[in-house]
């Protein structure tokens, strides 16, 4: 499905292409606030642009791309359907509190209803209070804990 959405503050939310990986890398270093292995990160953005079961969506200003979200797509046995996954969201810093986040949910909402997802779900670190009070804010409730094991510690 192709992806694209124009909003009155000359934002377009589009899908991403091979030409966004170098500042989708930079974003997800900030978020995750570690240098990422750039050639693994390479590898697997590349790969995940042709799977039709992830969409890799960004916030594009004048040319500029100003935020960046994926959602990744599942049938699950236990909701008898497809459910859709945020994984990442990030908004530039100096342009936070412009309605960016809010857009790249709306598009991620209008795919959800066209695909016939059951729900859209995001897990985010609880240390993240700023970022649990805007998925909130955008309807998303609290309704499961997520545990996570490492593996390669």
């Amino acid at each position: 499905m192709s992806v694209q959405s124009t909003f009155p503050n000359n934002l377009e939310i589009r899908g991403a292409t091979q030409n966004d990986a170098p500042i989708i890398y930079n974003f997800l270093c900030a978020l995750e606030e570690t240098t990422l292995d750039q050639a693994a990160f390479d590898t697997v953005f590349y790969d995940n642009l042709t799977n039709p079961f992830i969409y890799y969506l960004v916030a594009d200003r004048d040319g500029e791309v100003v935020g960046f979200v994926s959602c990744h797509v599942q049938y699950l046995l236990h909701h008898c359907g497809k459910v859709g996954e945020i994984h990442e969201l990030f908004v530039r810093p100096d342009v936070r509190n412009q309605q960016i986040g809010q857009q790249l949910i709306a598009v991620l909402n209008a795919l959800a209803v066209q695909e016939n997802f059951i729900n859209l779900e995001v897990t985010t670190n609880q240390k993240r209070i700023d970022t649990i009070r805007f998925y909130e804010r955008e309807s998303f409730n609290r309704t499961h804990f997520k545990l996570v094991k490492l593996i390669n510690d």
